[in-house]
């Protein structure tokens, strides 16, 4: 059977507001059903494809049994816990994420937060505000050791940013080995309590399993180095809010620098917001400009490969929740 003469998929589009760019690039190579959560059910029906551009919908759990046709879903995010199901799982049903995509302009917000806690830019606002000049010394940043947890395409870019401006970065991942181009050590995230001392800014870029939940508790937090900063552009859920609120309210650690807190947002009145010595930003470190036609793009070079019958990129493990990586 000739590419002209081999059947059309079909993709269905999972939105919730405004539809994917490169909309009419996807439908030269497919037969496409737009659909919010609530009409899923008859956009799968003889779907091949879920496009999920709503990426954390759990439309597609809640519409399952009327996925029978489905052989490949794709998610337009990297994070994919929330939306693997055990029926999914089970499936045969092929994963990809967007995994890499957004992973420089993540790794460049979580520099920002390095230069501004380093810095005291929040400091110099502040002053700002009240029209007072005071004179401070700032920390330097070049020497200055990271720990990244989380050694996927995010992690990397961050070690590759932070060696350049001279921090000396290490890594923690499922299992502990030497370093790489990128790290001078790759630790088991599961030691964290006895080298999380070591180090001037823990960075936490991993994905969220069950291994992961909460790995940032009472007694890793204790460990760190009363100096030390913490910063999440990971999962919200890889850190114990309540643990977290009490160490800085303490004095336990110096800082912290939160793209993603749970709960998602945080409610109001909740202590953080009112902590001099922590930055939040409303989950935005891998929303770039362009970022929405990026992932667009991907899940068209995706779409292409699939209809040519080769490997997709960034295939998830369902297992383990995450693309793996050699």
């Amino acid at each position: 059977m000739t590419a002209t003469e081999r059947k059309r998929p079909v993709v269905a589009v999972l939105y919730r507001e405004a539809l994917p760019p490169r909309l009419q690039e996807i439908e030269e190579l497919a037969d496409v059903r737009l659909s919010k959560a609530d009409g899923l059910a008859k956009a799968l029906d003889g779907a091949d494809v879920l496009y999920q551009w709503h990426s954390f919908s759990p439309a597609l759990k809640e519409n399952w049994a009327a996925a029978s046709s489905l052989k490949w879903v794709h998610a337009s995010a990297a994070g994919v816990s929330q939306l693997l199901f055990e029926e999914l799982v089970q499936s045969g049903v092929v994963y990809t994420n967007s995994r890499g995509v957004l992973s420089r302009a993540i790794a460049e917000f979580a520099l920002g937060f390095v230069l501004d806690l380093a810095k005291d830019a929040q400091g110099s606002f502040r002053l700002q505000q009240q029209q007072r000049w005071q004179h401070r010394t700032t920390q330097k940043i070049h020497g200055k050791n990271a720990l990244v947890v989380g050694i996927g395409s995010i992690g990397r870019e961050i070690a590759r940013l932070f060696r350049a401006v001279g921090m000396e970065v290490s890594g923690a991942g499922r299992t502990s080995r030497p370093g790489d181009d990128d790290f001078d050590w790759i630790y088991s995230s599961q030691d964290l309590p006895g080298i999380v001392h070591d180090y001037d800014y823990v960075v936490l870029a991993a994905p969220l399993t069950a291994e992961t939940r909460g790995l940032m508790n009472v007694d890793v937090l204790a460990s760190m180095k009363t100096s030390a900063h913490l910063i999440n552009v990971g999962r919200a859920e890889l850190v114990h809010t309540g643990a977290l609120t009490e160490a800085l309210a303490s004095g336990s650690i110096a800082g912290a620098a939160l793209d993603v807190v749970h709960p998602e947002p945080l409610p109001g009145g909740h202590a953080l917001w009112s902590m001099e010595n922590v930055i939040i930003t409303p989950h935005m470190s891998g929303d770039a400009e362009n970022y929405l036609d990026d992932l667009s793009k991907l899940f068209l070079e995706n779409l292409g490969r699939f209809v040519k019958s080769e490997p997709l990129l960034n295939v998830v493990d369902k297992t383990l929740g995450f693309v793996p990586v050699s």
